[in-house]
């Protein structure tokens, strides 16, 4: 069965084109004269792909997507916008406001074929993967359409290498980007007046970081630095603000983490004033092994870095490491620590 393409475009000539070209690639295409029209029909026809102008009377391509992505059938629908203009502002709006791609007039043949294809393909890929009897379609494709928001935030960004100990940022500078890291481990810490450290954050790939004084519009409380060579991208502040506050997906999926990470540090906080010696130093093996992806039991982190996140003394975490070994919680050999019996450890009594 052909797959159905909704074509919105107020100028005659360029959507006949549109039609024609598909109509030969053998795909079912409707067309739509403005943005009120189109909306209808997508709305009626459910397509599986949508071409749209931005500039239309009567609703502008902003519009359209905004309307279809507060609908509930019509919000997972793949959405390509078709712009004259170039400018790097209408490329931000639009990918803020959630599109999947764009295609700038003039356009070849092949080009728009191109983009079709890729985008039916992620479409069908997505499709796939929720075929079974349980599965909540619409979480999943607003989950998956905020993931997409989050790795159209990451391309094409200006990347930083940095030396295992460097300064990524420091206490009370003024925040300018989100971080993103491609490969390597970062940490966050706070300094007391005697130097002392304890690591409130650990990030390794795949993670952002750097976003709350971004949002609090407030000067660094904490020191980043990467724990080893460290590949990072820097995300413009306005971009990410964008995405955050015109895709509500995007912006759901962030606020979920950050509400994660505020529950991590909270319970951090209490297992330090409360907790004994062998609930930190577990919880912190723990928190360690969530950044260490490479084997799933395995971490490698210096034991004076594990003692700042634990927040104890070296000698004592050192002391503690070797009870844990003897209890065959864990296996120790040099810089790597195996964990053996993680519910155990889940569960250390306070």
């Amino acid at each position: 069965m052909s797959k159905k393409i909704l074509v919105i475009e107020d100028n005659s000539e360029v959507r006949d084109n549109i039609v024609e070209i598909l109509t030969l690639d053998g795909y079912d295409v409707l067309s739509a004269e403005n943005g009120k029209i189109g909306v209808e029909a997508a709305r009626a026809q459910l397509p599986d792909l949508i071409i749209c102008d931005i500039m239309m009377p009567v609703l502008d391509g902003y519009g359209v997507l905004k309307i279809l992505n507060r609908n509930a059938d019509t919000h997972h629908i793949p959405f390509i916008f078709l712009t004259a203009k170039s400018e790097k502002s209408d490329f931000r709006k639009g990918m803020g406001l959630g599109a999947d791609d764009y295609i700038t007039k003039p356009f070849e043949d092949t080009e728009l074929l191109e983009a079709v294809d890729m985008r039916l393909k992620k479409s069908l890929n997505l499709h796939e993967i929720v075929r079974k009897p349980d599965a909540d379609l619409r979480t999943f494709f607003s989950e998956a359409k905020a993931r997409e928001g989050l790795e159209s935030l990451s391309e094409d960004r200006e990347v930083r290498h940095f030396q295992a100990k460097q300064m990524i940022y420091q206490e009370g500078a003024i925040p300018k980007w989100l971080f993103y890291i491609i490969s390597g481990k970062v940490k966050c810490y706070k300094s007391n007046d005697y130097g002392k450290e304890l690591i409130t954050h650990m990030y390794s790939e795949g993670d952002f970081f750097g976003h709350l004084p971004l949002l609090q519009k407030e000067p660094y409380e904490e020191n980043a630095m990467a724990m080893e060579e460290c590949k990072v991208k820097l995300i413009p502040e306005k971009d990410f603000r964008l995405l955050l506050f015109n895709d509500k997906d995007f912006s759901a999926q962030f606020i979920k983490m950050i509400a994660n990470e505020t529950t991590e540090v909270e319970q951090q906080l209490l297992d330090l004033a409360y907790g004994s010696v062998r609930k930190k130093v577990a919880n912190a093996l723990l928190t360690a092994l969530k950044h260490d992806p490479d084997d799933k039991d395995i971490i490698s982190v210096s034991r004076d870095d594990l003692s700042k996140l634990a927040g104890v003394a070296k000698e004592t975490l050192i002391r503690t490491l070797s009870d844990f070994k003897s209890e065959d919680l864990i296996k120790v050999d040099g810089n790597t620590i195996k964990l053996l019996d993680k519910p155990a450890l889940s569960n250390m009594p306070q």
